[in-house]
């Protein structure tokens, strides 16, 4: 099953020598949606429709997943985060907001660092951020995090097992069940199984000591655009805006009632909802 949405239209991006996987739609001023680990643009998929009723909305593939190019190398997340800022360009959009969930949260921030003048607000869903104080003693508890570092292992095992472990996965980190929808972890599965992918995602994680020494440098001088920090009330909601405001001036935001991790497949209205306040009151 391929991923379409009535409304948008698919293209591949050349920017970085890679090809970029973009997905766009709506009109009004530009927002790009940035997804985590291990799903695709497809994440966003009950959310878009709902901003594009006010915004140009970009949602993307990052490097290494999807339909988007899985090059070699290039998945620190300020790489990742040129990529994407590449794609909006690229589309003709010099100035727009950015809103990521997962690792796309770690994208997010180190595109509004490094783009200041082309980001004009910037969202972050339920991850624990690089650079955060919270940082090590948080993800020691994550028993991914170390597993994905591990060069060759993690693809050894999960190959013909993409739909076992992604279901899995994302089943321990959903609150609402009646949200889960196997069609939609289908197409993440096969998404990952696609050559290279399993690695792509698996970059994403060994990154991570430079993306967290990288961010260190960011928080000295703090973001001045609008900020908004949520997540899930059972995962990282209650963290989200105090995380935040060690790299950014204007922090709102909360939590999520009834939510887990996949704050866009569990909650997608209170999600889409959020954003348009966001947007529209800065």
């Amino acid at each position: 099953m391929i991923a379409t949405l009535k409304g948008f239209t698919q293209q591949l991006v050349p920017v970085n020598g890679i090809k970029i996987n973009a997905v766009t739609g709506g009109s009004g001023p530009p927002i790009l949606l940035l997804h985590g680990w291990p799903e695709t643009w497809w994440e966003w998929h009950n959310v878009m429709p709902l901003l594009a009723e006010h915004f140009s909305v970009v949602a993307m593939d990052l490097r290494g997943a999807g339909f988007s190019d899985c090059p070699l190398d290039g998945y620190d997340k300020a790489m990742m985060a040129r990529d994407a800022h590449a794609v909006m360009i690229a589309l003709g959009h010099e100035r727009y907001a950015v809103c990521g969930h997962d690792i796309g949260g770690m994208v997010a921030l180190p595109q509004a660092a490094i783009y200041r003048g082309a980001v004009t607000h910037l969202a972050v869903l339920d991850v624990p951020l690089p650079g955060w104080t919270g940082w090590e003693a948080t993800t020691a508890g994550l028993w991914h995090f170390s597993f994905h570092m591990n060069r060759d292992l993690p693809e050894r095992l999960i190959h013909g097992r993409e739909y076992d472990y992604v279901s899995t996965f994302m089943a321990e980190r959903f609150y609402d069940h009646s949200t889960f929808n196997p069609a939609d972890i289908e197409i993440y599965a096969k998404a990952m199984a696609l050559p290279g992918r399993t690695r792509g995602g698996m970059e994403w994680y060994r990154t991570l000591a430079a993306d967290h020494a990288a961010a260190l440098e960011y928080k000295k001088h703090p973001l001045e655009m609008p900020v908004l920090g949520l997540g899930g009330d059972q995962r990282f909601g209650a963290q989200m805006v105090p995380m935040l405001k060690e790299f950014a001036s204007h922090v709102t935001g909360g939590s999520i009632p009834q939510c887990s991790h996949y704050v866009a497949d569990e909650r997608p209205n209170e999600v889409a909802a959020a954003l348009i306040d966001f947007l529209k009151a800065n």
